[in-house]
């Protein structure tokens, strides 16, 4: 009975130190926080210490009990425990071994995460990815990134030692096959990795060369007289063609990382995708070079168009139509002499006067339209180099409406003169019908052109025909009605004379 009170007392003393010793450190906590994957602060943290405490607890126990029934010289009840025992003792050279083997690895694993962080840290990798991607902070800290990959990362190469050293075969076979296939990768991703590094890395200095280059050589200027003027936060034309480099070499650089990984399912797709890419770019370049080349030329012919018109009084169409003149708003009247210049400047910044839209002549409209049919041809020329069938025959498509709509307006435009023409050419006789007939010649004209713009634009050809016979069917009808139902009387009175001749003619002859 002593040697199990002993054992007890033993149990006791030996489990409380045990569970002190943990509690004064935090192996207990990283034990918990490498089973549950979460970091154990506070009442949420499993209570380790008294699990470990009450293994060691029962197990001195277990020495107790087994002394203690060797006493009684009960074997056939000690004997199972004996077996036991001796297996846990047998084991735990492994145990050991493998906890020392779990120690050297999370040593090494923690200063290597220390001097890679660090290290790191110097070069403030941290900083120069928040600045890349435009924000205060970074997304994610690299530096604790790389240093946690490469924490585990040992741990998982000493992983298959400690499963060897315990033999655990079943587990151990999976884990091997998983450190292979990462150690067999590993050169490769390398490999991808310093590619891309240096790849953006020249991409980086070229940019910076190529955008101020131009700036330098005056590229800004010769933009913003094209009207290439960029908006407020919006990039420059050096920089926006620094851009285009740097994307240029980013797509080899890239292409050339992603075939160093060998992963087909990945790069082989990956690859084509960027290589079309890089095919078709200049293809890109080129239309957009003609697209700017035909902007500029635009731009040159629309000034000169609109130079030409307004030298010929072209401006002066809407009074040659008969249209009303559009006339500008009137400015603000100015303030009255007899006031204070205190109570003139605080009242002009009280009162602004409201905005007007800006005002286009005739010349000037007929220049943008010019623009805008040289910017059309150049859009089909565009996308014949691009190679986009289906777009060529939406811009052809466009280009040929525009075109039935401009000749649509300009005979629309001539006939409404015409019907001015003839306006003012029957009512200068002064007679009292003569406006009423004017106005019926210059309603009769407009209705022609108007049928003859709608059919030259193509808009409802059989309807517009349809509707213009039926409109000239009914004015022939109606002068015939009127003419017919207006001189019924002089029509009778004349042919009673006839007759009445014809009476007198024939008496003459009988006699």
């Amino acid at each position: 009975m002593a040697l199990l009170v002993i054992g007890w007392i033993v149990s006791l003393v030996v489990a409380s130190g045990v569970k002190g010793i943990l509690n004064r450190t935090s192996i207990d906590n990283r034990i918990a926080g490498w089973m549950t994957g979460r970091q154990q602060t506070g009442a949420d943290s499993l209570p380790i210490e008294k699990w470990i405490s009450a293994v060691v607890f029962w197990i001195i126990m277990a020495f107790a009990i087994v002394a203690f029934l060797n006493a009684l010289q009960l074997e056939a009840v000690s004997a199972p425990l004996n077996s036991f025992l001796q297996q846990i003792f047998s084991y735990l050279p492994r145990l050991g071994s493998a906890a020392l083997l779990l120690g050297v690895a999370l040593l090494l694993a923690t200063l290597a995460k220390l001097v890679l962080t660090r290290g790191l840290a110097r070069f403030n990798l941290d900083d120069r990815l928040a600045t890349q991607t435009g924000g205060e902070t970074s997304p994610f800290l690299l530096n604790d990134t790389l240093g946690n990959a490469l924490y585990w990362f040992i741990l998982l190469f000493f992983l298959p030692l400690i499963l060897d050293v315990l033999e655990l075969q079943g587990p151990l076979a999976p884990v091997q096959n998983l450190l292979d296939q990462i150690l067999s990768a590993l050169p490769k991703i390398l490999t991808a990795v310093i590619i891309g590094a240096v790849g953006w890395l020249i991409a980086r200095v070229v940019r910076g060369i190529v955008t101020n280059l131009l700036a330098a050589v005056g590229t800004d200027q010769l933009g913003r007289r094209v009207g290439l003027t960029p908006s407020a936060g919006g990039m420059s034309l050096s920089a926006l063609l620094g851009t285009v480099i740097y994307v240029l070499v980013l797509i080899p650089t890239a292409i050339a990382a992603l075939n160093a990984l060998e992963v087909q399912a990945i790069s082989a797709p990956a690859t084509r995708m960027l290589e079309q890419i890089l095919t078709t770019l200049p293809q890109i370049f080129t239309a957009a070079l003609i697209l700017v080349l035909f902007y500029v030329i635009g731009r040159f012919v629309a000034d000169l168009v609109a130079s030409i018109l307004t030298s010929i009084g072209f401006d002066n169409i809407f009074g040659w139509l008969g249209l009303p003149t559009i006339t500008v708003a009137a400015p603000v009247p100015p303030f009255p002499e007899d006031i204070l210049a205190e109570e003139a400047v605080s009242s002009r910044q009280a009162i602004t006067p409201g905005s007007t839209l800006p005002q286009q002549t005739p010349s000037e409209i007929m220049g943008i339209v010019v623009l805008v049919g040289i910017l059309l041809f150049g859009a089909v020329a565009a996308t014949e180099v691009i190679g986009l069938p289906v777009l060529t025959a939406i811009v052809n498509g466009v280009l040929a409406v525009a075109g039935r709509v401009l000749v649509g307006v300009v005979v629309f435009g001539i006939g409404l003169y015409l019907a001015n023409l003839a306006f003012r050419l029957i009512a200068a006789n002064g007679n009292s019908q003569a406006r009423i007939l004017g106005q019926t010649a210059r309603i009769a004209i407009i209705a022609l052109v108007t049928a003859m713009a709608l059919q030259q634009m193509g808009i409802a050809s059989s309807i517009v025909n349809l509707a213009f016979g039926l409109l000239l069917g009914a004015v022939a009808v109606a002068i015939a009605l009127a003419f017919g139902l207006g001189g019924r009387d002089v029509a009778g009175e004349q042919v009673r004379e006839w007759l009445a001749s014809f009476k007198q003619g024939g008496g003459a002859g009988r006699l």
